[in-house]
């Protein structure tokens, strides 16, 4: 039995035209140096340089990954004239933000960022009962050409580098110790690579920003690598190289269809990796690592929302063990009028309780900030038509 909905099929040809892959950006500006960009030892090369005792690396990086700022007038533990020099050699301004917008009582927050070269990127900090979120962006645009996604449509502008992605990092942090969120002073406790971008294909300097995070402090910020999750539509060899680095980060693939046939029109990179080899890879990450994978697949009216495919999927998932992975469906935020929608109610219960009897842990994504336009891109993409 293929689907006891029968439902009809679309395919993203009918609503938008093909978009080629984007490997190279098309700019390649290089920001500032910041102090977020240099490792220990570089910070310390760097204050030295600046004419200021190797101590002064320490005192910045307490106040940077401890206190949240960059601000010269609060490093008052450093003499006036080295504060002024310090600040105005390590701590250039890279982002700034021009636009915020609020949801859920103000519990979810998503900001809109300038940065040097006036290049757009999102971040949205949701707070939760027991737990913060961050979501950041670690390129400017995606060249990914996904194309039910906001990003995807922009194209590539650039890769962000390390101190960019930090910023938006250090800003999150900075507004829970302030207080800024509803329900009082806290910390962040997860990070998601799922903003703008694909983030290995900007490997270098996620995995600096990965390394930052996970420093204890006053190194770097102190984070739990589990409770960092770095998402992917299947890069495969930067997948098998993120395997090895004996960083335990969550890996999130963005699957989206288990079948080739649609995949490859939904997500194009799968033309070079098919779903066989991207999952195969992601079982293998389970395996070095023991972190358990998980699975996005955004549900998409009609589409691929299928359950024949929600089958198909947990037969393919099962093939390689069990275990080892955790599907996360997405309700696709709703477009009036066009194909790239949410599925009906009944047929998102259909498609989870189809994986749930394949024995495959399934939940429905928390789509908080859809009514502020949540799928990263869409306020960039906003801002250019305007």
């Amino acid at each position: 039995m293929k689907t006891s909905l029968a439902q009809p099929t679309v395919r993203p040809s009918d609503e938008t035209p093909a978009i080629p892959l984007q490997m190279a950006p098309k700019r390649r500006g290089k920001p500032p140096r910041h102090f977020a960009d240099l490792t220990p030892e570089e910070r310390v090369a760097s204050v030295i340089e600046a004419g200021e005792p190797a101590f002064r690396a320490k005192q910045l990086a307490t106040h940077y990954f401890t206190h949240y700022t960059s601000d010269a007038a609060k490093m008052t533990d450093l003499p006036a004239k080295s504060r002024e020099n310090l600040a105005a050699t390590m701590f250039p301004e890279l982002i700034r933000p021009t636009r915020k917008l609020e949801a859920d009582g103000g519990t979810t927050v998503k900001t809109l960022w300038h940065l040097f070269d006036d290049a757009k990127v999102e971040s949205v900090l949701m707070r939760y009962p027991n737990r913060t979120t961050l979501c950041v962006s670690s390129q400017a645009g995606c060249g990914m050409a996904c194309p039910f996604c906001a990003t995807g449509q922009l194209g590539l502008t650039r890769n962000l580098s390390t101190a960019e992605i930090l910023e938006q990092v250090r800003a999150a942090f900075r507004s829970l110790a302030d207080g800024e969120i509803p329900g009082g002073v806290t910390r962040l406790n997860n990070l998601v690579f799922m903003g703008m971008g694909e983030p290995l294909a900007n490997y270098k300097a996620v995995m600096e920003t990965v390394r930052a995070l996970v420093a204890p402090q006053p190194e770097g910020l102190g984070m739990s690598a589990r409770n960092i999750t770095v998402s992917t539509v299947g890069l495969v060899p930067a997948m098998q190289k993120l395997t090895k680095e004996g960083i335990p980060v969550t890996l999130a693939v963005s699957l989206h269809a288990p079948d080739d046939d649609l995949r490859s029109e939904l997500v194009p990179i799968n033309t070079r990796w098919s779903v066989d080899e991207t999952l195969d890879t992601a079982r293998n990450y389970f395996e070095v690592t023991g972190r358990r994978v998980s699975i996005e697949y955004a549900l998409i009216k009609d589409m691929n929302d299928h359950a024949w495919r929600a089958d198909l999927l947990g037969e393919k998932l099962n093939a390689r063990g069990r275990g080892w992975v955790h599907v996360n469906p997405i309700p696709l935020n709703p477009t009036p009028g066009s194909i790239w929608t949410a599925s009906d109610r009944e047929v998102e219960d259909e498609f989870v309780a189809r994986l749930r009897g394949h024995g495959i842990p399934t939940t429905i994504r928390d789509t908080r900030g859809s009514d502020i336009d949540g799928a990263c891109g869409q306020l960039a993409a906003e801002e250019d038509d305007e």
